[in-house]
């Protein structure tokens, strides 16, 4: 068998990079020739993960080379989310947080889905499961992960499981859980050297919801007026990208990391949707998402409801 590249979702995220580096480690360690990429540029916030804790950043992957090629997938499942190619590809596991959804394969494969906060919670089960010491920079990377993706344990996202692994990790890490976490959170909350275009894809998934296509993107901050004054200009970007590629809605999450709060601005043709999805009104394109952290719990499920 040729070598098993490891991936996370396209606009990776800490916890999409994170995972893909420690479940490679993890797979090399059991024997397998394996190697994690990623499908782009990682944000502020991995890039000072991986600095931090001396890691380089995953070669960028777009697309499959060959029909067949061997792969393993991190912190997604949904095509729409992964790889150029990914229809062609042997799927030989999947880990993963998410929803299950727009998923099939020819062959069996190992699927390992658990409801916690993040996929590197679920990568450091397997390594306990299979009794392999975790570095101390796959601790820190994976310690990174679950930071992001709990928002410093925050989001209603985080379990109790994940907070006390992160506890662990920490340790392996050797660094503060909250002074390294309030850290590399803030490094990524910079958003006035990004483009409208990075600061909707930065983060950015794409959903099938009912009839609708549905892209959701995510910005943490520490000031949500860091981004609503460029309010105009984000709008007009959002309706760019809707029309050239057919999204019925395009929702950006502008989130207050450490107000645990968020604001929505909104473009597309089913608004109603979007007002009954969160019991309130739209004013101008703008839409308050009190006390909204999570997008994969709080955002998708009461928009899908909606949109079904």
């Amino acid at each position: 068998m040729s070598e098993i590249i490891i991936f996370g979702h396209k606009n990776p995220d800490t916890d999409a990079i994170g995972s893909a580096i420690a479940y490679s480690y993890l797979q090399n360690k059991l024997g397998l020739q394996t190697k994690a990429v990623a499908l782009g540029e990682a944000g502020d916030e991995t890039k000072y993960a991986l600095d931090h804790f001396g890691l380089q950043h995953p070669e960028i992957v777009e697309r499959l080379e060959n029909p067949g090629d061997p792969v393993m997938l991190v912190d997604h499942n949904e095509f729409q989310q992964s790889i150029d190619g990914i229809e062609d590809a042997e799927i030989l596991s999947v880990v993963d947080h998410h929803r299950i959804a727009n998923f099939e394969t020819s062959n069996p494969l190992n699927f390992r889905a658990e409801p916690l906060g993040s996929t590197c919670s679920i990568v450091y089960k397997l390594f306990k499961e299979n009794q392999i010491d975790i570095s101390q920079d796959i601790g820190g990377i994976m310690l990174s992960a679950i930071i992001s993706d709990s928002l410093l344990f925050k989001s209603p996202t985080c379990t109790p499981t994940d907070a006390e692994i992160a506890k662990d990790l920490a340790e392996i890490a050797q660094v503060d859980l909250n002074t390294y976490g309030l850290d590399m959170l803030r490094a990524g909350t910079n958003v006035d050297k990004f483009t409208e275009e990075e600061i909707l894809e930065g983060d950015a998934k794409t959903f099938e919801m009912g009839e609708s296509t549905v892209r959701i993107g995510q910005v943490n901050v520490v000031d949500i007026q860091d981004v609503l004054k460029r309010k105009e200009t984000l709008i007009h970007e959002m309706e760019k990208l809707s029309t050239a590629n057919n999204y019925g809605l395009y929702l950006l999450v502008i989130t207050d990391i450490l107000e645990s709060n968020s604001q929505g601005l909104v473009v597309g043709s089913q608004l109603e949707a979007v007002e009954e999805a969160f019991a309130t009104g739209i004013e101008n394109h703008e839409i308050a998402l009190e006390g909204v952290v999570s997008r994969k719990k709080q955002v998708v499920p009461p928009l899908t409801e909606a949109l079904s």
